[in-house]
């Protein structure tokens, strides 16, 4: 059955390009809803926003959302992330600025708000996209490829010049709580020498290493505490990942490959998918394919040692 949240849940901090303060709500919504975005700053001009993948609007190192009337919400993947690893399939999400709160760059916050306020069930079948043939794209030495699965598969594969990154490859089998216990609190991440041209161009002006990001300088890991895991890079993008794909507007049964692959790369993919109907189907989640997604089964059990909002 589709779900959405018990009660609402609130999240206040900086964006992490604008810099600026930001509050985000998560309010429950009925069933068929989906995910919207609700810019509550904006008066004069329709303010709301769908969570899918036909409103991504070019941006640079972030997911951006806009809408019909040019209204747009940026930074959107962490908490999609969260909403989709933890089976939120409806929820009106209200925010009064343009771009999503970093926190502490990872979507670990997101999850424990959440999981704390709950789900509720409503009295409608739920729905997921089930890949029946592989669909590729690629941009330069970036590729993201989905194929037929039974359940939601993730792999994903990088590499940095930095030692400290270097190669890094992981696969995961999304069931069981896979995103909260593997993924949910690896932070976002940069190489130093990007840092100044980022800010320089307008971008990271929020980001504060060791509070919500993880700078790398070669050997150096720039971060008070060092790291959440060895690979926290390559589990942060495959956390990304999951976010954009979130934006499909229902869960995927399928196995998704990334290589260098970013949050533009994964919307090219998604765009690939659905250019070609006989590439996939919509199908009823019966209770054993539902078990089989992120999220089923989750409790306060999964949150103990995840980093909470301050």
């Amino acid at each position: 059955m589709q779900t959405t949240l018990k009660n609402t849940v609130t999240f206040a901090g900086v964006g992490l390009h604008s810099g600026r303060p930001t509050q985000v709500t998560l309010h429950p919504a009925s069933a068929e809803t989906g995910i919207w975005f609700h810019r509550s700053d904006v008066t004069d001009r329709d303010a709301l926003i769908p969570a899918r993948w036909d409103a991504v609007e070019a941006a640079p190192l972030c997911t951006r959302l806009v809408n019909h009337a040019g209204v747009s919400v940026a930074t959107v993947e962490h908490l999609m992330a969260a909403l989709a690893g933890c089976g939120v399939h409806n929820a009106q999400v209200e925010i009064d600025g343009p771009e999503v709160p970093i926190l502490d760059g990872s979507s670990a916050p997101f999850v424990a708000g959440i999981v704390d306020r709950g789900l509720r069930r409503l009295r409608a079948p739920l729905r997921a996209i089930r890949v029946l043939a592989p669909v590729e794209v690629r941009a330069g030495a970036a590729m993201a490829r989905l194929e037929p699965a039974d359940g939601l598969e993730l792999e994903f594969e990088i590499e940095f010049e930095d030692s400290a990154i270097g190669r890094q490859q992981r696969r995961l089998n999304m069931a069981n709580g896979a995103f909260v216990h593997e993924l949910c609190d690896s932070r976002t991440f940069c190489r130093r020498a990007d840092v100044e041209l980022m800010q320089a161009n307008g971008l990271a002006l929020g980001g504060k290493p060791g509070e919500n990001a993880v700078v790398f300088d070669g050997a150096d890991v720039l971060c008070p505490g060092g790291l959440r895991h060895a690979d926290e890079p390559v589990r942060h993008k495959m956390l990304d990942a999951l976010g954009d794909l979130a934006l499909a507007s229902c869960p995927i049964l399928g196995r998704y490959t990334g290589f260098r692959a970013g949050h533009a790369v994964t919307n090219q993919l998604l765009r690939a998918l659905f250019a070609q109907p006989q590439a996939y189907r919509v199908v009823k989640c019966d209770a054993e394919t539902a078990a089989r997604l992120p999220g089923a089964g989750l409790g306060q059990a999964d949150l103990v040692g995840l980093p909470r909002a301050a």
